[in-house]
């Protein structure tokens, strides 16, 4: 698979679970389809928002590989490879490589200091010679939430290091601290926090973001809109998605999931990572977003009543 550069909106997919428990392969189908649909300019899987901490080795690969079969060479995939040892990322990094990806995203353990996330990526990118890394800095708790410092360092040590995946708080000032000293391995930073700062990332450099999938054809006419010069188009766009953004901050995957169901995909909602339950007021607020942003007609919310 070609290594085309990253640009653009690259949703992280959810994990679609059976009414059993199990990982349900179809469903990945259809949400990598929909993605398609939606216009996207890559995928990404597993991630944070994929509940890549609940899913086994087999599932994770079970998994990638509906989706680079579904995708079928047409866009870039983004295969996520962190664990918390070198040789596990290897091991994930191994098995996207033989799928034909050439992309990875990798954050180093968040019990780590900023030189020894350097050991770490190093030893990452000597197992994995000619893979294309995406370093991805989430916040703490969760994330490493590497210095703008750190991560210079780690891109000039390590040139298989291609991206930076900036979604510390706020992200903005970090990504143009690494974009105004970047090596010139560095292709280009990422936007994350579900784009719900997509706008100033872009203003401030960054090259593609990578939100949740549920409302990705809205994101790509986002993208589009400022790739445009129609910076008034795409901050309408931004501003009317930002109440379901805030809602998904809440409710994660959970949200993905029942908004995906709600414009037909045919998945369960169910989730195994700890998050909050919808309830009857949380889901007609979801709806009433929904249909504001011309996604849902508001009879079929009626007929659901």
């Amino acid at each position: 698979m070609k290594k085309a550069d990253l640009n653009g909106i690259l949703p992280v997919l959810p994990t679609p679970f059976s009414k059993d428990g199990g990982v349900d392969l179809d469903g990945m189908k259809e949400v990598v389809t929909f993605a398609l649909s939606a216009g996207v300019d890559g995928v990404v899987f597993p991630g944070f928002a994929s509940e890549v901490e609940k899913l086994t080795a087999d599932e994770r690969s079970s998994l990638l590989k509906v989706v680079v079969d579904t995708v079928a060479g047409r866009l870039p995939i983004v295969a996520g490879a962190s664990a918390a040892k070198p040789e596990l990322v290897i091991a994930h990094g191994k098995t996207a490589e033989a799928l034909g990806i050439g992309h990875l995203m990798v954050q180093p353990p968040k019990e780590l200091g900023e030189a020894e996330a350097l050991v770490f990526m190093t030893e990452v990118a000597e197992g994995l010679p000619g893979m294309e890394i995406i370093l991805q800095n989430a916040p703490a708790p969760r994330g490493s939430d590497l210095s703008p410092k750190a991560i210079l360092k780690i891109l000039e040590a390590v040139p298989a290091v291609t991206y930076v995946k900036e979604e510390t708080l706020p992200a903005g000032p970090a990504i143009v601290e690494i974009l105004a000293n970047r090596p010139a391995g560095l292709k280009g930073v990422i936007g994350g926090g579900g784009a719900r700062y997509i706008l100033d990332e872009y203003e401030r450099g960054a090259c593609a973001a990578m939100p949740a999938v549920e409302i990705a054809d809205l994101h790509v006419q986002m993208d589009r809109a400022w790739r445009s010069g129609e910076q008034s188009k795409a901050r309408d766009l931004y501003i009317r998605t930002l109440p379901l953004l805030a809602i998904q901050a809440l409710y994660r995957m959970r949200l993905t999931k029942y908004v995906l169901l709600k414009r037909g995909i045919s998945i369960e909602t169910d989730v195994r990572a700890p998050t909050p339950l919808l309830d009857k007021m949380a889901l007609a607020d979801i709806d009433n977003n929904l249909v504001e942003l011309g996604l849902l007609e508001s009879s079929v919310m009626e007929g659901a009543a």
